[in-house]
């Protein structure tokens, strides 16, 4: 893809897809092609078996600055629509996500963001979700992410003034779980995708489920413990001080 074109990068290295936001003209902001993309490319992402994590981040300085703006007169479809899908695509990825934020996390870029298990942000960073500022009604799914995330006070301070907030709340109100001094964001989002990519997948889908909410898996879960191998894996590994090697792969998510 050409670098200078608004797109979706990806690479898959050692374990870990890595979904680059690039629109360098407008600080990565999501057009409704971009937005339509995703989530066939997680789809993808999601059944490669050398896919462990998922990294989103935003090429060069900036996550994502929203919605192109462009796109809310696109009269091909709801933008906002076509923004949710791609959230809940991003929310209902069976491998752990993490989101990779440097400079702007505004409007769409922070819904991205929200939708990702984890959140690590470089000193400077800038979050806000702007809605008030267009007349938008912000999603109800996309809210409740947003409360569970932050509470709902800082939730309602983000929808009703679309203020920005720096990277010292977003970290106090639970915006973001880590921040990181200029220049050690890679290093660290690295280090820790590497660390899960080590852990068993396993304990990570399940434990991915039932964090979202999800109560009538139990049985599945237990029977598919009993058969994958990985706890007697990870008993052995641990008794003779080797590094385990878990078998359990994702496999399709079930309808529920």
């Amino acid at each position: 893809m050409d670098r200078t074109e608004p797109g979706l990068e990806h690479a898959v290295a050692d374990g870990v897809a890595t979904v680059v936001i690039s629109n360098p003209a407008k600080r990565n902001a999501m057009t409704a092609a971009m937005w339509r993309a995703l989530p066939g490319l997680l789809e993808r992402l999601a059944a490669d078996p050398e896919v462990r994590v998922l990294v989103l981040t935003g090429a060069g300085d900036t996550f994502c600055a929203g919605a192109d703006i462009s796109s809310l007169r696109d009269p091909a479809g709801d933008p906002q629509a076509l923004a949710v899908a791609a959230e809940e695509a991003l929310a209902a990825f069976p491998k752990p996500t993490l989101a990779a934020i440097r400079g702007y996390c505004v409007g769409g870029g922070s819904q991205l963001a929200a939708a990702c298990d984890l959140r690590f942000a470089e000193e400077g960073a800038s979050f806000g979700v702007t809605p008030a500022k267009l007349g938008i009604v912000y999603a109800a799914s996309s809210t409740r992410r947003l409360v569970a995330l932050t509470g709902p006070a800082t939730a309602k301070h983000l929808l009703f003034s679309g203020e920005l907030i720096d990277t010292a709340r977003a970290l106090r109100t639970g915006l973001v779980d880590e921040v990181l001094p200029a220049g050690e964001l890679g290093k660290r989002v690295e280090a820790y995708a590497a660390t899960l990519t080590a852990r068993s997948q396993l304990t990570q889908a399940a434990a991915k489920e039932f964090a979202a909410g999800r109560e009538d898996r139990d049985a599945y879960w237990a029977e598919q413990a009993r058969g994958s191998g990985d706890t007697a894996e990870g008993v052995a590994a641990f008794l003779e001080r080797r590094a385990p090697r878990f078998t359990w792969t994702v496999r399709p998510p079930a309808p529920y």
